[in-house]
């Protein structure tokens, strides 16, 4: 005889539900959402880290110094590769970080300098300013018209705020050394500059890896 109960125990247990395989998927699809959008995350702010380190940068012009092509509150964009590569030239008007020149104390470790270009620190260091002289240049003021010597050549401004007035109140005679820059604002009336350092360490010059990179253009505040 068979045993009914016994053969009713067998086939209970062998028909409990079983989990679906596709029980697990939602969760499990969830997961792969979660991690692809860490990873796009973290690669647009590499990506912006990259643009703004060996791309562009942005600042708003803090004061007149620049007058009368750049005022208080513009938005410039400043291009990074005539820095890095070595290639700014006179006549550009950079941003540079005022550390350990304009901004007392001690210049920037490596670790603030490498920050400082990818927009990484203070915002307040940084200044806006034209180069006036580059590795090896002499630079002199003035001559009978008011105008710099620019390697003994008088040199024409036309961006000067003040065109009716000597190109500088005071009078200075620079050489710079290779690998620094010699930097002035338009509005020479009203800028602290390469000639409110000359007689400190250094002598007003400032070095290229100071440069954060060249004014590609303005927008108004």
């Amino acid at each position: 005889m068979h045993d009914d109960s016994a053969e009713g125990a067998i086939r209970s247990t062998g028909s409990r539900p079983q989990a679906s395989p596709d029980a697990s998927r939602p969760a499990g699809a969830w997961r792969r959402w979660l991690r692809a959008g860490a990873v796009l995350v973290v690669a647009a702010l590499v990506l912006a880290g990259l643009i703004r380190g060996l791309g562009v940068q942005s600042f708003t012009v803090p004061t007149a110094s620049m007058a009368p092509g750049l005022t208080p509150g513009d938005r410039i964009v400043a291009l990074r590769a005539p820095a890095l590569l070595g290639t700014v030239e006179r006549g550009d008007v950079v941003v540079l970080d005022g550390r350990g020149s304009f901004v007392g104390g001690l210049p920037p470790d490596a670790i603030a300098q490498v920050g400082a270009w990818f927009g990484i620190g203070p915002r307040d260091v940084y200044y806006v300013k034209r180069v006036i002289g580059v590795g090896g240049d002499t630079i002199q003021c003035c001559d009978d018209e008011g105008r710099l010597l620019l390697n003994g050549e008088p040199l024409e401004e036309p961006y000067l705020n003040d065109q009716d007035r000597p190109a500088s109140g005071a009078d200075f005679a620079v050489e710079v050394p290779p690998d620094r820059v010699f930097v002035l604002g338009d509005n020479r009336y009203d800028s602290t500059d390469s000639r409110d350092l000359l007689g400190r360490p250094g002598g007003g010059m400032i070095r290229e890896q100071r440069l954060i990179g060249t004014v590609l253009g303005a927008d108004g505040p």
